[in-house]
């Protein structure tokens, strides 16, 4: 039986010792100190003394204020000549100690409260949970820096269908994934759509010469979904044909995660040239692509 195949490629490119508080799900301790509940209007009030007066992020440690006492983010800091609140210089820089102490105490909202995250975290854990929280805007999937959008989890398709029409769509869990003139010079992107499951997938192989003369090609399967969503699913490629297999078998990453990632750690189906013109035919690859559901 044969398999539906994509008709060629989108090229996107020829202070205080004791460890922190625990992250909590929108939780401070109750009166008393004993159970939880719902974010005090007390708790609410107090991260609001943090809050910077030009973006209205949080001022964390280490703070600085001006000569009145008034407080701005280090990067909203870098970038003006006065205080914002009273036009009095910043300079010399003053650390506010007794803010920092405070800040050590509170648990402070995720950047993302605003769409969906309910965590609030020690002020030394927020900007790393803000890089990976599922609530961060999601940037454009294909490869390649050229597109800088940005938006939701689902405007995404809508603005692959919109602003990247060239791209195909093959519906299925089985399907063959033919990238076209892989004998192109350079860096080189092949992209295609895979629909199946009620989820849609996104097949990447990039091209990349990793050193002078030596070419390596790397397959992977993104989710446009979350990385929760994404633990459902299996997807496995191969390479078949002149009596030789080749085949790779993951979970597929989030589009959160992106391509670059996995190619850094090689977590993805990596070939040379030489295989890849193994396999090839007339200058064309097809990757047979299977997406499975796992057993939970």
């Amino acid at each position: 039986m044969s398999r539906p195949s994509s008709t060629g490629p989108s090229a996107n490119k020829p202070c205080s010792k004791q460890p922190p508080p625990q992250p909590q799900h929108a939780q401070s301790p109750g009166p008393g100190g004993g159970g939880a509940g719902p974010v005090s209007p007390q708790h609410h009030e107090l991260t609001s003394l943090f809050e910077c007066p030009v973006c209205f992020d949080y001022v964390l440690p280490p703070i600085l204020q001006c000569q009145a006492g008034h407080l701005v983010c280090n990067q909203c800091r870098q970038k003006l000549s006065c205080c914002p609140t009273c036009r009095g210089a910043l300079t010399p820089s003053i650390r506010n100690l007794a803010m920092e102490k405070v800040a050590s105490a509170v648990l402070f909202p995720c950047k993302y409260a605003t769409t969906g995250c309910s965590l609030t975290l020690h002020h030394t854990e927020k900007p790393e949970h803000e890089d990976i929280c599922e609530y961060r805007p999601y940037s454009c999937p294909c490869p390649g820096a050229s597109c800088k959008w940005q938006g939701s989890l689902e405007a995404v398709m809508s603005h692959l269908m919109h602003a990247h029409k060239s791209i195909t769509t093959l519906q299925g869990e089985d399907i063959v994934f033919l990238a076209t003139d892989i004998n192109l010079p350079g860096a080189v992107d092949w992209v295609m759509m895979q629909s199946c499951f009620g989820h849609h997938f996104m097949l990447v192989l990039e091209k990349q010469e990793k050193y002078e003369g030596h070419q390596q090609f790397f397959a992977i399967v993104l989710l446009i979904g979350t990385r929760k969503q994404a633990e459902n699913f299996a997807y496995r490629l191969e390479l078949n044909g002149n009596r030789r297999r080749l085949t790779w078998e993951a979970t597929p990453r989030s589009i959160h995660d992106g391509v670059s990632s996995a190619i850094m750690n090689s977590d993805c189906l990596v070939f040379d040239t030489a295989i890849a013109h193994l396999f090839a035919d007339n200058g064309n690859l097809g990757i047979n692509v299977t997406i499975s559901t796992c057993c939970p």
